[in-house]
């Protein structure tokens, strides 16, 4: 089938879609900005829950993902001021089948690629992420 959606997220090599998802539930993510070598390291659900206006029952179907950067306001003003096509890269690091495994290991990438301590070669943070779990802070690393 054909990539039917911008700077497709890649899995394994390939482009991820949306026949691609079965019975997954989410996916942990890596943005990479092709500039300056900056990421950002997140999770993303496949599907949402919506109660229609009127009915008492929530209806799943398929969630933003497609276009989907990530929640850091650092990164999507970048975005902003660059463009998403060819300065960023998006890959899909893992795929999950529950709600707790995405969570569990969103928080295990995060520790183990060092998000709030890691930095570039000029001495600024290496990632987006400016906390883990709302609890531990990158301005607990970083002079600011």
């Amino acid at each position: 089938m054909e990539v039917d959606y911008e700077n497709p997220w890649i899995f394994k090599g390939s482009p991820f879609l949306s026949e691609d998802i079965n019975d997954l539930y989410g996916f942990v993510y890596r943005i990479t900005n092709l500039q300056s070598g900056k990421q950002y390291i997140g999770r993303k659900y496949f599907w949402q829950l919506r109660k229609p206006r009127g009915k008492s029952r929530r209806v799943k179907s398929e969630s933003d993902w497609k276009k989907y950067y990530g929640s850091s306001d650092e990164l999507n003003e970048e975005r902003r001021r660059i463009g998403n096509n060819t300065f960023f890269k998006r890959e899909i690091l893992s795929v999950h089948h529950t709600k707790g495994r995405v969570n569990f290991e969103e928080t295990k990438q995060l520790f183990l690629h060092n998000v709030l301590s890691e930095t570039l070669e000029d001495g600024t943070p290496a990632f987006y992420n400016s906390n883990i779990l709302g609890r531990y802070y990158r301005k607990d690393y970083f002079d600011q």
